[in-house]
């Protein structure tokens, strides 16, 4: 089984906050080990650009950082050696910059082109990596059939990935709440 990780939470349910302290955790557990984090987001407006910037502000030292907002596949197999933990901050994000980028030109082949590449690649990196994603589908069904698509879809990817993971955390409060992930039979 991959050794890799999915977090999951509501916004600011402290799911970015944990996965850094678990990649502290890496870091303290072996000489030589290193981190990068593996960032998704676009910065297209002032508020963006101040959470990014918080994000980045607020990583620990020592953490690399690789940019990937769409070929997320292709950085993670560039960054993915023994000994360092790539950390994926986050899969909400990418799905947005595939299917509501902000020119309005939505890639759906592209995107399940990617997705196919992501879930495909997982098993075989030498990397473990902690992913950091929404889980958006526990409030009211939204009105366009635009938005319930893309909730729909995060959910497929979260589930997709918790499949190819060992572990799954669930953020609420600040608070984590962890478990291996059940494998079904085939």
């Amino acid at each position: 089984m991959s050794p890799h990780h999915l977090i999951v939470g509501g916004q600011r349910s402290g799911k970015s906050r944990h996965a850094e302290r678990m990649a502290q955790a890496w870091l303290r557990a072996g000489a030589g080990h290193t981190v990068t984090v593996v960032a998704t987001a676009l910065a297209f407006d002032d508020e963006m650009r101040a959470r990014i910037a918080r994000h980045q502000a607020d990583r620990p030292a020592g953490f690399a950082t690789v940019e990937a907002p769409l070929a997320l596949t292709a950085a993670l197999r560039e960054a993915a050696v023994p000994g360092r933990l790539l950390l994926v901050d986050c899969l909400t994000l990418w799905l947005t910059n595939w299917l509501m980028p902000m020119d309005g030109a939505a890639d759906l082949a592209g995107w399940q082109a990617e997705r196919q590449a992501l879930l495909d690649a997982l098993p075989a990196l030498p990397s473990p990596v902690v992913f950091v994603s929404n889980e958006v589908g526990w409030g009211v069904s939204p009105m366009s059939r635009e938005a319930r698509f893309y909730v729909d879809e995060l959910g497929r990817l979260n589930q997709a990935v918790a499949g190819r993971c060992q572990q799954l955390t669930l953020m609420v409060a600040g608070q984590a709440w962890t478990r291996a992930v059940e494998k079904e039979e085939e």
